[in-house]
C-alpha cells in the first residue's frame, strides 16, 4: 500500500487525548482507510499509548484484522492499516482499572457494519474515574443511539473498581444496513428520574445513605425518583452513584464515585448537583452525550441535529477528528464552554457500501459559528 494513501493525525489536536485514538481507530476501521496517528496523547501528563488505550488498539485491530505498528506501551505514533470488519464472539481485557466502557464505544461504530452479529466479553473497569461508568451506557448512551436504529446490549456481570479492575460487561451489537438520522433539539416531557446506589465490599447502609440524600434533594425540588440500592461483587471495594433523567426524546444522565475519606452524601450530592443543572437548563443533551453522538451522526443517512448545554473542547476536538476522514458538512454555533447547537449533515454510509463511498474522500473544515 503507498504512503500516500495513509491518512496522517495529529494526536495533539484540541484537547489531545484518547478520544483523538478512539475516534480516528474507528472511523479507520469503518472506512478501510489506512492512518498514522502522531504525537499520541500529547496534550496529557502520562503522554502516548497507555495500557487502556494499547487494549482499544488491539480489540480493533481484532474485529479488522488489521496491520499495527507502534502499538506498544508509551508510543507516541501508531500506524493502524484495517481490513475487514468482522463479527462474532470475542473477549477482551483491558486490564486492571482500564475502563471498558470507552473501548466499547470505540467498537460499537465498526461492530454495526459487520457481517453478522458480535458478542462481546469485556473485562476491566467498569466504575472507574474519567470514563462513563456502565450505568451511563445502558440507560443514556444506548438508548440515544437506538433511536438512530443500531441495536446492542450491555449488561453488567461483574463490578470494577479503582485501582483493581477486574469486573466484567456483556455486550452484543447487531449488524444494521444504515443509520438514521437523529433530532435531539427538543426534550419533550420529563417521563421519570431513575437511579443507582451501589457499593462493593462495604456496608450497605453506605448505598442506603445515598439513596436518602438522593430522594430528600430531589423531593426538596418537586422532584420523586425511582432509585436502586445495590451491592456488588468486585475484587476491590468501590462505591457509586448514578442518576438520569428520562424525557420523550432524550435522557441525560450524571455520577459520582467514592473514595476514602469522602461521606455518602457528598457523593449523592455531586451526582445530584449535576443533574439538577441539567434540569434547570433546556438543551436536549449534556455535553457528554453530545461528544459520543457526534460520530453516529457523522455516519448516518440525513441531517442530524443536537442541542447541548455546554460546549466542551472535547466535543470541539472529536469533530476535527471526524472531519479529517469524511467530507461531510458540520455546523456548531456556540462558544466553547456554552450551550451549542450542532448540525451534522451525515455521510450515509451503507453497510453494503462503506468501502466504496469512502474512495476518494478528503478532509474538510468544522465551521466554528460564537454565539
Amino acid at each position: 500500500m503507498e504512503e500516500t494513501s495513509i491518512l496522517t493525525i495529529d494526536g495533539s489536536y484540541g484537547e489531545g487525548g484518547g478520544q483523538i485514538l478512539r475516534t480516528a481507530l474507528a472511523l479507520s476501521a469503518v472506512l478501510g482507510r489506512p492512518v498514522e496517528l502522531t504525537k499520541i496523547r500529547a496534550g496529557r501528563k502520562r503522554s502516548g499509548l497507555q495500557p487502556q488505550h494499547l487494549s482499544c488498539v488491539k480489540a480493533l485491530a481484532e474485529i479488522t484484522g488489521a496491520e499495527v505498528y507502534g502499538a506498544e506501551l508509551g508510543s507516541s505514533r501508531l500506524y493502524f492499516v484495517p481490513g475487514t470488519i468482522t463479527g462474532g464472539s470475542r473477549r477482551f481485557d483491558v486490564g486492571t482499572a482500564g475502563a471498558v466502557s470507552l473501548v466499547f464505544q470505540a467498537l460499537v461504530g465498526p461492530l454495526m457494519f459487520a457481517e453478522r452479529a458480535s458478542t462481546l466479553i469485556l473485562a476491566g473497569g467498569t466504575h472507574v474515574p474519567w470514563s462513563p461508568p456502565t450505568p451511563y451506557v445502558s440507560q443514556v448512551f444506548l438508548p440515544m443511539v437506538k433511536r438512530m436504529g443500531l441495536e446492542a446490549d450491555w449488561q453488567l456481570e461483574r463490578g470494577g473498581f479503582y485501582p483493581k479492575g477486574g469486573g466484567q460487561v456483556r455486550a452484543a451489537v447487531q449488524p444494521l444496513p444504515q443509520l438514521n438520522s437523529i433530532d435531539l433539539t427538543n426534550r419533550g416531557a420529563l417521563l421519570a428520574i431513575r437511579g443507582v446506589s451501589a457499593v462493593a465490599g462495604l456496608s450497605r447502609n453506605i448505598a442506603e445513605r445515598q439513596a436518602d440524600r438522593i430522594r430528600r434533594r430531589l423531593a426538596d425540588v418537586g422532584y420523586t425518583v425511582e432509585i436502586e440500592i445495590a451491592e456488588l461483587d468486585a475484587d476491590c471495594p468501590g462505591d457509586i452513584v448514578f442518576v438520569w433523567a428520562e424525557f420523550e426524546q432524550t435522557r441525560g444522565g450524571f455520577g459520582a464515585l467514592g473514595e476514602r475519606g469522602k461521606p455518602a452524601e457528598c457523593v449523592a450530592d455531586e451526582a445530584i448537583d449535576a443533574l439538577l443543572d441539567f434540569l434547570a437548563d433546556d438543551a436536549a443533551t449534556e455535553s457528554h452525550l453530545a461528544d459520543q453522538l457526534a460520530l453516529f451522526m457523522a455516519l448516518a443517512n440525513g441531517r442530524s441535529v443536537l442541542t447541548t448545554a455546554r460546549v466542551s473542547r472535547h466535543l470541539l476536538t472529536n469533530l476535527w477528528t471526524i472531519q479529517q476522514f469524511l467530507p461531510i458538512e458540520v455546523l456548531l454555533e456556540g462558544g466553547l464552554g456554552e450551550p451549542g447547537r450542532l448540525t451534522i449533515d451525515g455521510a450515509g454510509l451503507k453497510a453494503s457500501s462503506w468501502r466504496a463511498r469512502a474512495a476518494g474522500s478528503a478532509p474538510a473544515c468544522v465551521s466554528h459559528l460564537d454565539r
